[in-house]
């Protein structure tokens, strides 16, 4: 069967703050030197693929990671918005243990509905999320249809994407590993999904 588009799946690499846990949703945090060398090694997988563009989210840790692959593919490279990570609302910036110490009623409401659980002060759900990802990956699909495609995002973003791949209810999205700097690959077909690699 033929094969509609091969998707190449990439975590940004590792962000300052790293060793905190920090919950960066939409802020916009750099990279450590760490995490520009974990692209570089995802960029040096990737030489000899033959995208027919590159994709990112619009936030700096994502757009980096996606220049640094392009510099082997003379491609356009687009960054979207609607790519970006899941916003948190109030717990944007916080390492894990401050959420851990100052939210534990709301992680509990997290911990019993985690697909439709939003973060207080205006967070997404994960429900919410996937709606926003979901269409424009699938415009993403449609417009490079017979090509690879090559995407730089985030944890909780391709978890989506994984999930939606793998028919997982979107309360399990957190069951798929997601490291810093990883890649994932999956085949898209007319009647089928093949899900290549996770968190390679």
């Amino acid at each position: 069967m033929e094969r509609i588009n091969r998707l190449y799946l990439v975590r940004h690499g590792q962000v300052k703050g790293y060793e905190t846990t920090p919950i960066c949703g939409h802020t916009d945090v750099d990279l450590t030197e760490t995490g520009v060398l974990q692209l570089d090694g995802v960029a040096e997988r990737l030489r000899l693929v033959e995208p027919g563009a590159i994709f990112s989210s619009d936030l700096k840790r994502a757009v980096k990671g996606a220049r640094q692959i392009a510099r082997y593919h003379n491609v356009p490279v687009h960054s979207l918005p609607e790519l970006r990570e899941m916003y948190f609302g109030d717990w944007e910036g916080r390492s894990l243990g401050e959420v851990i110490t100052n939210y534990p009623e709301e992680l509990e409401k997290r911990k019993k509905d985690p697909s439709q659980y939003a973060c207080p002060g205006g967070g997404e759900s994960i429900a919410g999320l996937s709606e926003r990802i979901m269409p424009a990956f699938e415009g993403i699909c449609a417009r490079e249809a017979g090509k690879d495609i090559i995407i730089v995002a985030h944890g909780g973003v391709n978890r989506v994407i994984l999930s939606h791949a793998l028919g997982l209810d979107l309360s399990l999205v957190f069951n798929v590993q997601q490291d810093y700097g990883c890649l994932n690959i999956v085949d898209y077909f007319p009647d089928s999904v093949m899900v290549k690699l996770i968190n390679g």
